[in-house]
């Protein structure tokens, strides 16, 4: 009993400390994120019919620039390796419906580092040729750097998105 309430706790603790760091961001906004300038735009709107109701659905744009001297790098190493976590910061809209597949969320995420890797195998025929095949090396984001996504939200009608931006490094 101790023990499950110490871990309630605890996991209320941590969902508010990433929430408190979390920054409110406007259509034609630049908010600054670590040392990051993060922009969120909506470039289209029009109104569409979800289940009988009518909503707004917004494509929005949203860019990260690293304006600090640091760099993120995952390096790989030589066995295979699965990385999920590559991103950089998010956006929440948080009053979009997710109704017909749109998004709610925009995670900005590092580059891929593409290396060209050659090996040799047998075609068909029996010949002996060398083929390449590009495989990824690491992701990065360098000083400098800006990466840019697009999304659709779908929020109630009459209401502009919420956004809410936050660092995931």
């Amino acid at each position: 009993m101790k023990n499950s309430i110490l871990l309630l706790f605890v996991l209320t603790f941590l969902s508010f400390e990433n929430f408190a760091k979390a920054q409110k961001i406007s259509d034609g906004e630049t908010a600054d994120v670590n040392g990051m300038k993060v922009s969120f735009n909506i470039t289209n709107k029009e109104s569409v019919q979800v289940g009988g109701k009518t909503f707004d659905r917004y494509k929005v744009s949203a860019s990260v620039k690293n304006t600090s001297d640091k760099s993120y790098n995952i390096r790989l190493t030589s066995y295979p390796q699965i990385v999920m976590d590559t991103g950089i910061v998010e956006l929440d809209c948080v009053n979009a419906t997710g109704a017909k597949l749109t998004s709610k969320k925009i995670q900005l995420k590092m580059k891929t580092q593409l290396i060209n890797a050659s090996y040799t195998a047998y075609d068909k025929s029996g010949k002996m040729v060398t083929n390449i095949l590009p495989v990824i090396g690491s992701y990065y984001f360098d000083s400098g750097e800006t990466i840019t996504d697009n999304a659709i939200f779908i929020v109630p009608q009459g209401e502009k998105p919420e956004v809410n931006v936050r660092s995931l490094r």
